[in-house]
């Protein structure tokens, strides 16, 4: 259906086209209608955006839902803030170790005064933890709310032994005063100019490869996964490894954007891992579209820009206001906001077409069919 190319992205060079041109609406155009300040806004919802993909292609297309994914974020930005910060220092130590009476650099921080090494773990090393601790998990058929607890937990623990680590990771504070990266000041415009586009495309090239994801024998077997996984299991399949994999992806997502969101900031703190932010991860999916990465993208931003505005407009009540959007959201729009878009135009497609909507069973009669009294749908030749 036509709906379906438009949402589901069916069309290899369709998405492409797709693709392109949001690229390079959002990067050569935009940035001439807003300030810098929303320009920088925008970057960091981007980054958010990657991280809310990855969580969709887990819990919309895997049936997995996760609530510690901000532990993933928070270590790839500790991995990208840990190189920061070794580059502002210049050999020094970082002022937080000094105050807390170490007088050498620790053996695991060395490694991170080389970009090759830091930029790369703070992919690869969210993506390994999560694939050896998902197979653990779901190799003792761990699943279900029991899953969510699990990952809830884990938040939970990481950034509390993150703040109890004061002297290798700033503690409560976190590593602040990251000043340059690659020697360019982060406070010039051109650099968060370059900062946002490169979130951009990288966000960009993370929905094209969850996409491709989605349309692969994997993610068949993700969504059989979801629906049934214990006929999957008994097919032959290995279903612990198949879970693992798309965890490790999905966190593998979120170290990306927490390697490009602390860039834009600043400043990287353990609040980045705990259980709030993995919450408000799930609501920008919920509030989208589960199931649709597009959906993921757009209840990021929209999410992200509604608790900017609220907050700046009603600074005392404007929670209130976010988690009506929320409530009134999951109610009205169970299926999300592309969800919803998919079935309106799904709808307005039928009528176009001359199909009706029959009121027993919602069924559309095909076109050249009638209905009878009893609701049975006949087909004229």
């Amino acid at each position: 259906m036509v709906t379906n190319r438009i949402f589901e992205g069916k069309s290899f060079l369709g998405q492409m086209l797709l693709v392109a041109v949001v690229g390079f609406l959002l990067i050569f155009v935009l940035p001439s209608f807003v300030s810098e300040f929303r320009l920088n806004l925008l970057g960091k919802l981007f980054a958010f955006a990657i991280i809310a993909i990855g969580l969709d292609l887990l819990w919309g297309y895997g049936g997995m839902l996760s609530l510690g994914q901000g532990v993933f974020f928070g270590l790839g930005g500790y991995a990208m803030a840990m190189f920061m910060k070794l580059e502002a220092q210049d050999g020094t130590l970082p002022d937080f170790m000094t105050w807390s009476g170490l007088d050498s650099l620790p053996w695991f921080w060395q490694p991170f005064e080389h970009w090759w090494f830091a930029i790369p773990i703070a992919v690869i090393g969210p993506g390994i933890l999560a694939f050896f601790l998902g197979y653990m998990v779901f190799r003792s058929r761990v699943k279900g709310v029991y899953f969510s607890i699990l990952t809830q937990a884990l938040a939970l623990i990481l950034s509390t032994f993150f703040i109890g680590q004061q002297p290798y990771t700033g503690g409560t504070n976190g590593i602040t005063n990251l000043t340059t990266l690659f020697g360019e000041p982060l406070i010039l415009a051109e650099t968060q100019q370059l900062l946002y586009s490169v979130t951009v495309m990288v966000m960009l090239a993370m929905y094209l490869l969850a996409w491709g994801i989605t349309r692969s024998r994997f993610g068949r077997l993700l969504v059989a996964l979801r629906d049934d996984e214990e006929r999957v299991r008994f097919t032959g399949y290995n279903v612990a490894l198949i879970k693992s994999v798309v965890f490790a992806i999905s966190c593998a997502m979120a170290g990306v954007a927490g390697a490009l969101f602390v860039p834009q900031v600043g400043i990287i703190s353990p609040a980045n891992m705990a259980i709030v932010p993995s919450i408000e991860i799930v609501i920008w999916v919920a509030v989208g579209g589960r199931g649709t990465l597009a959906g993921a993208i757009v209840g990021a931003v929209t999410v992200g820009l509604a608790r900017s505005y609220l907050s700046e407009e009603f600074p005392e009540i404007w929670l209130y206001f976010l988690g009506g959007l929320f409530v009134g959201s999951v109610i009205l729009f169970p299926n999300g906001i592309v969800g919803s878009l998919r079935q309106g135009l799904e709808w307005l497609v039928a009528r176009l077409s001359g199909a009706r909507p029959w009121m027993r069973g919602g069924t559309t009669a095909p076109a050249g069919s009638s209905a009878t009294s009893t609701g049975v749908v006949t087909t004229s030749d």
